[in-house]
């Protein structure tokens, strides 16, 4: 074959044989996996069978099925079937594991029963992260996505669904009962024919809406009104206008490496009430008390807010569209200025609205103002159906305040917020494929996650410091 690459002979001897180790260049990634895995102190972080029993058949080292895990989801080999047949095949996976094979089943189980471990080591890498300083700027990005659970739509059921469904089998067996009645007047031949076969549909259907309505009771004993028949702790949820079974995972990621310092799964479809639960894994993770905050609209309410202010973060977050007067084509409240220093409010015509009263509203004062004139103001029917335009003020609204006028001064952190903490949602959503989550229940989808989020923080770093650096800095 001439004019063409060469390669050697299958058969040709060599007098010093090759080893496994000539195969794996000083700057592949799984040198540092063995590095990382090798500094680890297994017990400390609670795996399961560091310590081996006297008798029995011997097991796996911990540290064995944890680098195989690493390895697999830095390179997308989800299927524990066919991480085994990689074990016996893929070079770099013989040098990793000094060519053990351990089977499925065996690799299954250790994700299944080190979860809480697996958490850890997510956590120590980001540790490690933390002393390399790669937090400095002390700004992290907050968001929710919506990942895809093991859970067809159809095996999903709310109120407004399984009411849907059992009228649709009502409809079904009405037209077979009307059906039957035409059937009556055929040949008797043909009418038995087709009595039996409609009986069968009847006898289907009515199996059917029994099993309903026993579904029925079971959702309305759940909290949300709500149930998934394959993954138990799933829900159904909207993204971009589409309903979607699955979790909502939560993220905080550093503006200056786009690296996850924090994340946790949840099944609650909104992102409402987790502001300050993320800010605080943030804070813990990166080392940051004075951390800056910056997230989206579904972030904004004011109990949140107010915790993350007396923690000590400076937070970003754009006040949500939710006027009833705005809807209406009436002014909105964001028409009204507050004077502090006369504690009143000043509206579109240039009257005052004085403070008249305060009322509780789930443990906060809120204050209420209005004016005395405005049944002579011209301007009325833009503002207000009522007698008069009345304003409220919660008792701390000086906080949401001075985050708007942040806000006012740095447009810039929304395309900071957005340029940051979405990428990883990207990529983490390509490497997971369009199935996303392959186990089930809130307990191993977060181990799962955990998974995903340390073999993308291992892989950034790498790009960011390099192969050998990042090896030196694990070995320090």
């Amino acid at each position: 074959m001439k004019r063409f690459i060469e390669g050697k002979s299958r058969f040709q001897s060599t007098l010093f044989p090759e080893t496994l180790e000539d195969f794996i260049t000083e700057d592949n990634p799984v040198r540092v996996i063995e590095a990382f895995v090798e500094e680890l102190d297994l017990n400390k972080l609670e795996f399961k069978s560091v310590n081996p029993s006297a008798t029995g058949r011997p097991a796996y080292h911990p540290s064995v099925l944890l680098k195989i895990y690493i390895y697999v989801y830095l390179n997308r080999v989800l299927s524990t079937r066919r991480l085994e047949r990689e074990a016996h095949r893929n070079i770099e996976l013989m040098w990793l594991t000094d060519r053990l094979t351990p089977d499925f089943k065996t690799i299954a189980d250790f994700r299944k029963n080190n979860g809480k471990a697996i958490q850890n080591v997510c956590r120590e890498f980001v540790l490690l992260c933390r002393h390399l300083n790669l937090f400095a700027k002390a700004i992290v990005a907050i968001d929710g996505s919506k990942f895809k659970a093991v859970n067809n739509r159809d095996k999903n059921f709310t109120q407004a669904k399984m009411k849907r469904r059992i009228e649709e089998v009502e409809k079904s067996i009405e037209r077979y009962l009307g059906k039957m009645d035409s059937v009556d007047q055929e040949e008797p031949d043909v009418t038995e024919l087709k009595t039996t076969r409609i009986n069968e549909k009847l006898e289907s259907l009515q199996k059917e809406m029994e099993r309903l309505r026993l579904l029925e009771a079971q959702l309305l004993d759940e909290p949300d009104k709500q149930i998934s028949l394959t993954d138990p702790d799933s829900r159904s949820m909207k993204t971009r206008g589409i309903g979607i079974v699955g979790y909502n995972v939560q993220t905080a990621v550093d503006t200056e490496h786009h690296l996850i310092v924090a994340h946790e799964v949840t099944n609650v479809g909104n992102d409402r009430n987790l502001l300050y639960t993320m800010s605080k894994q943030a804070s813990s993770a990166t080392g940051n008390e004075k951390l800056t905050i910056i997230a989206d609209r579904g972030y904004y309410k004011y109990e949140q807010i107010l915790d993350c202010h007396k923690a000590g973060f400076i937070t970003y977050i754009p006040k949500s569209q939710t006027s009833g007067n705005q809807a209406k084509g009436l002014f909105g409240k964001k028409e009204f200025k507050y004077i502090p220093l006369e504690d009143v409010y000043s509206c579109p015509a240039g009257e005052k609205l004085i403070y008249r009263m305060t009322t509780e509203e789930r443990g906060h004062g809120i204050h209420r103002y209005w004016s005395s004139n405005c049944g002579s103001c011209s301007i009325k029917s833009q503002c207000t159906t009522s007698k008069e335009r009345r304003v409220s003020r919660r008792e701390r609204e000086d906080v949401l305040d001075e985050m708007q006028a942040r806000l006012d001064r740095e447009p810039d952190k929304m395309l900071t917020r957005k340029s940051t903490v979405e990428h990883p949602f990207g990529t983490l959503k390509n490497w997971m494929g369009w199935t996303h989550f392959q186990t089930k229940t809130l307990k191993h989808v977060s181990t799962e996650m955990s998974l995903h989020v340390l073999s993308y923080n291992l892989k950034r770093v790498m790009n960011i410091l390099g192969i050998k650096p990042l090896i030196q800095a694990i070995q320090a």
